[in-house]
């Protein structure tokens, strides 16, 4: 494998955050070692110290908030893994997203023969 193969080079602050935030989901519900924990720290300093200033330099405010509310939702998956309770939810469009909120269903209409009348069936 050749080095430049090996290494991710973003364009701008928004595609690394989304690269962060894919690897982030990835790993969310792995059991905490201390690897783990040495390359979560890697990931949230490479949010404060390289990312952040290139959101600032680019001039867009949201991805600046997007950035520090992306280090928040990082540091308290620290803490709430390292109680031993189970991390319920993901990273969505860089904010914290609950998995009850993630289920959808859907609604499959019956148009019947009868006057004007649809039958929704859910099953």
């Amino acid at each position: 494998m050749d080095n430049n193969e090996r290494f991710y080079e973003p364009k701008n602050s928004k595609d690394a955050m989304r690269f962060i935030e894919r690897l982030f989901n990835s790993y969310k519900d792995s059991p905490l070692t201390q690897s783990l924990l040495v390359y979560h720290q890697k990931l949230i300093n490479q949010l404060r110290d390289n990312i952040e200033p290139a959101a600032k330099t680019e001039g867009i405010e949201s991805r600046v908030k997007a950035a520090q509310n992306m280090q928040r939702i990082m540091a308290d998956w620290v803490q709430i893994k390292m109680s031993g309770k189970p991390y319920n939810g993901r990273m969505h469009h860089f904010d914290f997203q609950p998995d009850s909120a993630q289920q959808k269903f859907k609604r499959n209409n019956i148009k019947l023969s009868n006057n004007g009348g649809h039958q929704s069936s859910r099953h």
